[in-house]
């Protein structure tokens, strides 16, 4: 029988997702989790003791996270996602189907480097303005649209810094970031190849043969600051092999992502090239709030009772045989993202799976779930929520959340199958 502080907290639950989906007043989605934390505080569902239990969980994610997204709009504005985007375009040498793969590719890239959200922001217009100059039809832009939608979350896998799921799951297990990277690089390849062949079969179609323009006329005008795009892949490439050494001396993440983009940024505001305060604005703060608030929501959640229904769960499909029981596990992680967003899925997954058989390959698996069950729905990630509103607005592309859900389940879970059995397969390896 469950008590009445379970169904207080869903409760809250449900109506802090409503605040950070409906934002009334504008309200920013740090306040509204904010807001569900000092509900669940107050009702005694959550005690003030816990709130420094939490801030030691997700601050190294969430600053880490912030980082990576100051790092990719620094280099938005002077121009090296672009200027790439442009390069990859002219090697398509005018066929809408290489077109097509490259840019999934570089999605990939970038969502691996800079994080889904950062891909997402960064690559959306640059591949919106790139359409418009070819003449393309409506369908063209859905397909190139939804694929560079798409890849950004199914393809941040592959380093934790890659995506803020990552963060939080390795984080919380301790698992630094080569140890993270050798058991993710194998399911993030599968997804990658499995994405890139479910958007071909579903948008085919969609993509005509030829798509021309002179796209080497623009380089000249998209670079603003020549030195600072060349200094891009030899800092990302110094940064992964940071993060790698430093990881196996447990230092967190965000001792090494913040001191070197704040670094980057001062050597940016020097140069005076591009409007630093304007990155600095721009910069995902509210998701500092927005971690801190929500983890206190879940760590609520977890006192009533929905840790131990959970967790009874995960027990009960572990006595189906491998790969069966991750898969099942998978999917059960994955529709808890698709339902409650996948930043409060993920800590419900972590919290869920502590105490539970097999906890290692069920913490990676939580974090590949989270990555790429979002995709069910338009409430999975703060990010396609986003990404749709400002389609709509701002590009007068409309996606309908009946459209998204239908075709996010046929690319999806295919892709979410495919990947889950990458990491069985990592495991056996």
């Amino acid at each position: 029988m469950y008590s009445l502080k379970f169904f207080i907290s869903l409760a809250i639950f449900a109506f802090t997702i409503i605040l950070v989906i409906k934002r009334p007043f504008k309200l920013g989605i740090g306040y509204s989790a904010l807001i569900g934390a000092f509900a669940t505080i107050f009702l005694g569902i959550a005690g003030l003791s816990q709130i420094i239990e939490v801030w030691n969980i997700v601050w190294n994610a969430t600053f880490t996270f912030v980082a990576i997204i100051i790092l990719s709009l620094i280099y938005d504005e002077v121009g090296f996602f672009e200027y790439s985007a442009i390069k990859i375009a002219e090697l398509a040498h005018g066929s809408g189907i290489k077109l097509f793969i490259f840019m999934i590719l570089l999605g990939s890239v970038v969502s691996a480097f800079f994080a889904n959200d950062g891909a997402v922001l960064v690559l959306t217009p640059i591949v919106y303005s790139m359409l418009r100059r070819t003449g393309a039809d409506e369908k063209t832009f859905l397909a190139f649209i939804m694929a560079i939608g798409f890849i950004s979350d199914t393809a941040s896998m592959p380093f934790t810094i890659s995506n803020l799921v990552n963060i939080i799951m390795s984080s919380y297990f301790r698992i630094d970031f080569l140890r993270y990277m050798e058991r993710m690089i194998i399911p993030d390849l599968i997804s990658v190849a499995a994405s890139l062949c479910v958007l071909l079969l579903v948008y085919r179609r969609n993509i005509p043969k030829a798509l021309t323009a002179n796209f080497a006329s623009m380089e000249t005008d998209v670079i603003k600051d020549r030195a600072i795009v060349r200094s891009a892949i030899p800092t990302l490439i110094a940064l992964v092999v940071v993060y790698s050494i430093t990881g196996l001396m447990d230092i967190p993440v965000a001792f090494i992502a913040v001191p070197a983009v704040a670094l980057l940024l001062i050597v940016v505001s020097f140069r005076k090239t591009i409007n630093t305060r304007k990155i600095i604005r721009e910069a995902p703060w509210q998701i500092v709030l927005f971690s801190l608030g929500m983890y206190i929501i879940i760590v609520g959640m977890g006192n009533a009772g929905l840790i131990l229904i959970i967790s009874n769960l995960l027990q009960a499909i572990q006595g189906f045989p491998e790969p069966f029981s991750l898969l099942f596990s998978g999917y059960l992680f994955a529709f808890l993202a698709s339902i409650m967003n996948n930043l409060p899925a993920v800590m419900l997954g972590n919290l869920s799976i502590q105490a539970g058989p097999n906890l290692h390959i069920l913490a990676y698996a939580n974090a590949i779930a989270n990555d790429i069950g979002p995709k069910f729905t338009p409430i999975g990630s703060l990010a396609t929520l986003l990404w749709i509103y400002t389609l709509d607005r701002k590009k007068g592309l409309k996606i309908s959340y009946g459209y998204y859900m239908k075709v996010g389940f046929v690319l999806a879970f295919p892709v979410l199958t495919l990947s889950l059995l990458g990491l069985w397969i990592a495991y056996l390896i």
